[in-house]
């Protein structure tokens, strides 16, 4: 089979049954990544239907007669697994390990095999609908919680009258709860069909071998006789502003914006999104000028989506309580409305446009990434936009951004507030879409982009290929040079320093000192500093803690260089200037007021603090979210300037470089950062010892008018991940409730009685410290607190008596073990494992050792380990919620 088309190392293909397949190769990746796209989303609901695409993409998981249980088929060969329902579209994709051919050539045909089963043999019941129904529901529920996405969802429905995108995906409540299972199969029949789907597989795959597969399990499915229903309506220009007013409880304030805009094939679309960024890119983007540097407002963001049909551009302001809302509102029209006055710059649209292309050259460099994304690019009308929008975007000019501001955001364009009525009636006409097969005629994209090398991912593989070493003041390295699609590289770094005694009292300035870094030097403001990031295709990001500075940088072999020549000024030259800081602080203090009324947050926080029962001088203490409020209200930047000053230093720590970095004297380049600098305070690490000896608990937290409630629960075990029974805790706890749908928790909880749209449980064990967590969680509707209890303590108890069973077993071992293998796919997961295994004073023969521990598990073990060491009689529980 010939490809019809190929752009930049991108071919299409089509099966005479109509459907589409993408192929993209990356040979450097040892996984391979299946996308499967129906194009079918909520803009095709009829009425009474609202949320039946995303239900049915609930119930595509339940299985067909071949394949009775996806999400434990999927666990068995340890893929990264899910779905998604957008307006347009709905895809269902998985990553697998490929690190031998045979592996490779196996997931491949599983996950073939699996798509086109489920495209057109899926079992729709009532007796499912009725569980998943509920587990919609809850997800629904849990929407309801967030004041920011109700608020954009009676924005969205009051600015389309007649269109779809005036609906929100997840749907209306009565819709989901009385949909009839007949209706869900005949939508499902309607839409789901190869002439209505897109197939895309990435990463190390033969390109002959897996059309041969797609032919056979894909062309066999017969070629639909009924033609494809097509959505026409077309919204019509809208002549007033309009106006929505949300009344909830909560602890911050916010005025948004929303305006009608082209759809995403258009040419003009390109400058609707770079609007987008100019105004809401942090420190530059107007918005942030305007409000935030004035102190009208604590956060702003922008957001515009391409779509099929013409859409919406948002534009979004928090005000803390106190301020003004109405000033901030007035503020925030005067800005969007008024570009004809200030035109755009080219120097904000250069901006801009680094920022846009920064971003989608390191999404391009993961080919997982570009298979999932390309959905959208085709529901959008063909896959081809992805790159013809990227030429848009290059080819646009600074008339052409201020042009398509002053046409599309207008007051009689625009929901917000309240409606007024106006002498004359005008109307902002939105440009038909585009004929595509006119635009996209013979476009041929530009050249292929560079292909990584097959890379094996064991541990032992990744062990030998690395080059460990010691700088002259101490600091560890790890440097593994590989071949890299689109030459990339990641770094991590790790800075350690101080001790108890030298940051008692300064934890929040141990949280804010990164961040605050990041906002410019004594050479580069903040501004020049993210601009020249951007021009570099650098991502740079920093956080921190008690005793810990954390750099991750992501960007391309030719620019590695150059952009640790800025962090170096960054760690040792940082301005740390007061009015960042204290926009940075009212930021903080906003969004943690923001979080006051939300049951996972607050139950979070609870579950923490009862398992650190430490005094509030203690570095350990948990504060509360109030507590945070005080501290940081009365935190002074000289507390950051004290510990840069004093404690921070390039003689503790760790820093691991991965990807294409051939040729490159990194060690060279690491001696000149970091090895003349010193603090004379000694690095003592700050222990965090098992709190094994707690008695039981039960913690509520009221948050009125939530519709959804959150539990938590907790313990510590007093044992190291290096401990004997570690590898049986930790595999017990994936088949108990870590692996998603299939443990006994998601089993019981979500997929037999509805009551959780998330459940399970967690269990990470320290290198260091001889302590082990154990975490299991459920968000549920309020009036199911007891029996959402019951059926919890119930399967707890009964994975103490029984254990678990041998097909459990070996289904957890195979799964977790090729979870992992995924897991090392990622070059910044190899990068954090490198960094993490020097901290513990081991190499990654740790973890070869571990897996073959795990491979040798019996059911004895695992239940001996349980009964051993774990009391579910202990736990600390948290419930939150509007009881």
């Amino acid at each position: 089979m010939k490809p019809s088309r190929s752009i930049e190392g991108i071919s299409e293909y089509r099966l005479s049954n109509g459907l589409h397949v993408l192929l993209i190769p990356d040979p450097s990746k040892s996984i391979v990544t299946l996308n499967m796209t129906v194009f079918v989303g909520s803009r095709h609901e009829g009425y009474g239907e609202a949320g039946m695409a995303h239900l049915l993409e609930h119930m595509l998981f339940k299985g067909t007669p071949s394949h009775s249980n996806i999400p434990e088929l999927m666990r068995q060969r340890g893929a990264s697994f899910n779905g998604t329902t957008w307006l347009d579209r709905t895809n269902y994709y998985e990553t697998l390990p490929a690190t031998t051919r045979q592996q490779a050539s196996q997931n491949l045909e599983f996950a073939i095999a699996l798509e086109s089963d489920r495209l057109v043999n899926s079992t729709i019941s009532g007796e499912d609908l009725a569980s998943e129904m509920t587990v919609v529901r809850n997800e629904f529920e849990r929407g309801e919680n967030n004041t920011r996405r109700i608020l954009s969802q009676r924005m969205q429905s009051i600015a389309f009258d007649w269109h779809n995108y005036g609906r929100t995906t997840i749907g209306n409540l009565s819709d989901i709860e009385r949909m009839p299972v007949e209706s869900l199969q005949r939508f499902y029949r309607k839409f789901y069909r190869p002439d209505n789907a897109m197939v895309v597989v990435a990463g190390s795959l033969a390109p002959e071998h897996a059309l041969q597969t797609i032919e056979r399990y894909y062309g066999a499915i017969p070629t639909p006789v009924e033609p494809l229903d097509r959505t026409y309506t077309t919204e019509p220009a809208q002549d007033g502003e309009r106006s929505v007013t949300l009344r909830r409880v909560g602890n911050t304030q916010y005025v948004s914006s929303t305006y009608h805009v082209p759809c995403g094939a258009s040419r003009e679309f390109a400058a609707i999104e770079m609007l987008a960024y100019i105004f809401g890119t942090e420190p530059t983007g107007r918005l942030y000028q305007e409000l935030v540097v004035t102190e009208l407002a604590a956060n702003t963001s922008t957001s515009c989506y391409g779509l099929h049909d013409p859409g919406v551009a948002k534009f979004e302001v928090q005000v803390p309580m106190g301020k003004s809302l109405d000033a901030a509102g007035d503020a925030l029209l005067r800005c969007v409305e008024q570009v004809a006055t200030k035109p755009i710059t080219q120097e904000e649209l250069n901006r801009a446009r680094s920022q846009f292309l920064k971003s989608r050259q390191l999404r391009a460099a993961d080919c997982t990434t570009i298979a999932v994304e390309l959905s959208d690019w085709a529901a959008q009308g063909d896959w081809r936009l992805y790159f013809l929008f990227r030429d848009y975007v290059e080819a646009l000019t600074p008339e052409e951004c201020t042009e398509a501001a002053d046409r599309y955001f207008t007051r009689n364009n625009r929901t917000l507030g309240m409606f007024i009525p106006s002498e004359s009636s005008e109307r902002v006409a939105i440009p038909a879409r585009p004929d595509l097969t006119e635009i996209l005629d013979n476009y041929e994209g530009r050249e292929n982009q560079s292909q990584g090398e097959s890379f094996d991912t064991s541990p032992s593989a990744i062990e030998a290929r690395t080059v460990r070493g010691r700088l002259m003041g101490g600091l560890h390295t790890s440097i593994l040079q590989k071949k890299t699609r689109g030459n990339s590289v990641n770094l991590e770094l790790n800075l350690r320093y101080g001790n108890e005694a030298a940051l008692a009292g300064m934890t929040e300035a141990a949280d804010f000192l990164p961040e605050l870094m990041l906002r410019g030097t004594r050479q580069l403001s903040y501004e020049q500093l993210q601009d020249r990031l951007d021009d570099l295709r650098a991502d740079v990001s920093a956080s921190g803690s008690n005793c810990l500075l954390n750099v991750s940088i992501e960007t391309t072999r030719e620019n590695l260089l150059p952009v640790l020549e800025i962090v170096d000024e960054v760690l040792r030259y940082p301005k740390l200037d007061p009015q960042e800081f204290e926009l940075l602080r009212r930021q903080a203090i906003a969004s943690t007021e923001s979080r006051m009324s939300e049951p996972n947050v607050l139950a979070s926080i609870a579950l923490r603090r009862a398992l650190a029962p430490f005094e509030p001088s203690n570095v350990r203490y948990v504060p509360t979210l109030d507590e945070r409020v005080e501290r940081y209200q009365s935190l002074q930047v000289g507390k950051l300037e004290q510990i840069h000053r004093t404690l921070l230093n390039g003689q503790n720590g760790e820093v691991a470089v991965v990807g294409d970095c051939e040729e490159l004297d990194l060690s060279s380049v690491f001696e000149a950062m970091f090895s003349n600098w010193q603090s004379s305070v000694d690095y003592r690490r700050i222990d965090q010892p098992a709190q094994h000896h707690l008695p039981a608990s039960i913690h509520e937290i009221r948050t009125p008018e939530k519709a959804n409630a959150v539990y938590y629960a907790g313990m510590h075990l007093p044992i190291r991940d290096d401990d004997p029974s570690y590898p049986a805790l930790l595999i017990g706890n994936y088949i108990l409730g870590g692996s998603a749908l299939t443990s006994r928790l998601g089993d019981r909880v979500r997929q037999q009685e509805g009551l959780s749209y998330s459940v399970g449980s967690s269990l990470s064990a320290h290198p260091i410290d001889r302590r082990t967590n154990i975490t299991i969680y459920a968000i549920f509707s309020p009036n199911k607190r007891d029996v959402l209890s019951q059926a919890i303590r119930e399967e707890l108890d009964r994975w103490l008596n029984d254990g678990p069973t041998a097909a459990e077993l070996d289904s957890a071992i195979a799964g977790f073990l090729q979870g992992e293998q995924l897991q090392r796919s990622s070059d910044d997961n190899i990068a954090s494992l490198l960094v993490s295994t020097t901290f513990a004073k081991r190499d990654l023969s740790y973890y070869v050792d571990l897996e073959r521990r795990i491979g040798e598990l019996t059911v004895d073990q695992v239940a001996r380990a349980y009964r051993q060491f774990v009391d579910f009689g202990r736990l600390v529980e948290v419930y939150a919620g509007d009881f």
